[in-house]
């Protein structure tokens, strides 16, 4: 996982400028390798459709990885034929990284990729895009997975796809439905700052990108697809889905460090209406209040478990201090970034160092409590010492929340400094001109078009199109 950059702040969602009369609005993206039959015919399909019913300039590019076939003479021959078709040259395989090639030099506002063999319904394209050439939305995907979605696939391919997406909704607490499918668009600016965060060159590249996406707070738009397996491609289930598992391991320990920068990426006040403070109430306090008692509830069950076990080797006092102690170490920890958002390793000693202030009061309360026990009579029941340190945790609990909140963990944001005239850095979010695009009148006088109408309907009968595999394990 890259954790070297510094990305900037974005600015308010807006429609996408207007740009040179020549320069395309869309970027579609096909990578292939050694596809020299199905290429042709993809090809002029999806040109075909978007000079039909895509309202503004487009660009079509090949990229091409390191195919060993006829296939760059293929993509040479249709660049020559069709203006709006460009082609790039990889010499190292991966389709991630054909798309951080494309992506990264297209001068395109809006950056799209689909598969070759057009397995997903062009019908689709148009809704994919309007949202983010609208500034509605900051990326974009096809999903099979919706209820409106219409798909056509085998009990293997079905079982392998929901699985991946259950991983990922119970590791990386993802809420899109789809990770996997090859039909994805991306607002150029928001490229920009979030694919040098992305480390993976391969199959897991999209759902990386998603899931930094969603954690960052940004707006991902799902379209329902019409979708038809491809019988006749080649998977390599096992090997791709053990490469997926560990993208979701690497991914997922970078989140639970806080060793990416995420949290500079936020929208600016009012773009969201989370975001907005009412008056008297402290900031953050609802989502801390909410965050300290799960955090809470899952410490109070690991120390009584822990408890119960030192309880079989020790005495009560003992086993209730070791408990104690381990279980405050792993509240501390799991508050930090959980409940009061606190990323990276800085100041994570010092933390720790206050946490135990508050583990001694902690300790204070609930050894006082035991010890008052003992007095009040001989060998109390074990379900009975349970009952008041329960209690006392209890009692404990308000006064750590407080002292965690205004001691160890107070909220010290800064209004932000003064726009200066300095270099951009090459994360920063770029200037957008003030001339935008009609997006919404444009699209509405295609969509009342009969053909594009056509396009735009999500339930539209789906054309017959080759198939082609977009799940985990493709290795096309």
């Amino acid at each position: 996982m890259r954790t070297d950059s510094s990305p900037g702040t974005l600015p308010a969602r807006e429609h996408l400028p207007a740009g040179d009369a020549g320069t395309p609005v869309l970027d579609v993206v096909i990578p292939v390798y050694n596809e020299e039959k199905d290429l042709p015919p993809c090809v002029r399909r999806l040109h075909e459709h978007l000079a039909r019913t895509f309202p503004y300039a487009f660009r079509i590019t090949i990229a091409d990885n390191a195919s060993t076939d006829t296939t760059p003479l293929v993509a040479a021959r249709l660049a020559a034929e069709i203006p709006e078709v460009g082609t790039v040259r990889l010499e190292l395989k991966g389709r991630g990284r054909a798309l951080r090639t494309v992506w990264s030099a297209s001068d395109a506002p809006v950056l799209a990729y689909m598969d070759v063999d057009l397995s997903t319904d062009l019908n689709a394209l148009l809704p994919l895009v309007a949202p983010l050439i609208s500034g509605h939305s900051d990326l974009a995907i096809g999903s099979r997975l919706a209820r409106a979605s219409r798909v056509v696939r085998g009990p293997k391919r079905e079982f392998v796809s929901r699985a991946y997406n259950l991983i990922l909704r119970g590791s990386l607490q993802a809420r899109f439905s789809d990770a996997q499918c090859g039909f994805k668009a991306i607002r150029r600016d928001v490229a920009q700052v979030l694919l040098p965060l992305v480390e993976d060159t391969g199959w897991f590249f999209d759902t990386e990108l998603l899931v930094l996406a969603e954690r960052a707070g940004l707006r991902i738009h799902e379209v329902p697809v019409d979708w038809v397996d491809d019988p006749d491609s080649t998977v390599h289930i096992v090997r791709t889905a053990a490469e997926d598992l560990k993208g979701v391991w690497r991914v997922g320990k970078a989140l639970a460090t806080g060793s990416l920068p995420l949290d500079r990426l936020v929208r600016p006040f009012g773009d969201d209406p989370r975001d907005r403070e009412l008056t008297g109430v402290p900031h953050g306090l609802a989502r801390q209040l909410v965050g300290f008692c799960v955090v809470g509830g899952l410490s109070t069950l690991f120390y009584l478990l822990l408890y119960s076990g030192f309880r079989q080797a020790v005495g009560p006092q003992t086993a209730n201090a070791l408990a104690l102690l381990v279980s405050a170490v792993a509240n501390t920890a799991a508050n930090r970034r959980l409940t009061f958002g606190v990323r990276g390793r800085g100041g994570a000693v010092r933390h720790q160092a206050q946490g135990l202030v508050v583990f001694g009061i902690g300790l204070a309360l609930t050894s006082g409590s035991l010890a008052a026990l003992n007095a009040a009579g001989d060998s109390p029941a074990h379900s009975t010492e349970l009952a008041v340190l329960i209690a006392a945790n209890l009692a404990a609990t308000v006064l750590r929340f407080l002292l965690f909140r205004a001691w160890v963990f107070p909220d010290r944001t800064e209004p932000a400094p003064p726009p200066t005239a300095t270099a951009p850095s090459p994360y920063a979010w770029p200037h957008r001109a003030t001339t935008h695009l009609r997006a919404a009148e444009a699209i509405t006088e295609a969509t009342a078009h009969p053909h594009a109408a056509e396009a735009t309907d999500a339930t539209a009968r789906p054309r017959p199109a080759r198939p082609c595999s977009t799940d985990p394990g493709d290795t096309r």
